[in-house]
């Protein structure tokens, strides 16, 4: 895994060994950033990385020039990996939180221009993440929810839904508050 773009450009993320995660490859991650460098600014905004794993999102957004980015993810030494990362880096802007994302949810009330979801693809109530994540209100007036999941999970039926974007196997589906409006253009 590396930085695709931004300040940490090149730079190879080395999640701890044995690791129980999944990162978001480089050809999907390369396909997102380009959706995002062309739909919305990414400098100075809010990020909220949920079931985060590696922070290789949540580093791919601070290398671009977040403000802030927020990780949510409930496995220790993923949490510690994190951390660690952001101290080698000096990056001041990362925020990592050990939480269960549906709890983290249910009580959080701040409120972010982006919200990425990449929740384990065999995770019980997977086709739920859109809906609570719009139900807290984490989303902030004009934001972006993107969920990564695979083919098989059709999401485009839920409100707010906007369009979907496929790179391999991988989907990524967009939503904002409040949207009818919909792309379903892969």
């Amino acid at each position: 895994m590396r930085v695709i773009g931004g300040k940490y450009r090149n730079r190879r993320i080395q999640p701890p060994p044995g690791m129980d995660a999944r990162p978001t490859t480089d050809f999907a991650k390369e396909g997102l950033f380009n959706v995002l460098h062309h739909s919305v600014p990414l400098e100075g905004i809010r990020v909220l990385d949920l079931f985060a794993g590696t922070g290789n999102i949540s580093l791919e957004f601070l290398s671009r020039g977040a403000e802030e980015v927020v990780s949510v993810e409930s496995d220790r030494r993923l949490c510690d990996h994190m951390q660690r990362s952001a101290r080698d880096l000096g990056e001041e802007h990362w925020r990592v939180v050990k939480a269960d994302v549906p709890g983290f949810l249910r009580t959080h009330r701040g409120q972010y221009d982006i919200v990425f979801a990449d929740p384990p693809f065999a995770m019980d109530g997977v086709e739920r993440i859109p809906t609570l994540v719009l139900e807290a209100g984490v989303l902030g007036a004009g934001g972006t929810l993107i969920v990564e999941h695979t083919e098989k999970l059709k999401l485009d039926h839920i409100d707010g839904f906007q369009r979907k974007r496929s790179y391999g196997l991988i989907q990524f589906s967009f939503f904002s508050a409040g949207s009818t409006e919909t792309d379903t253009t892969p």
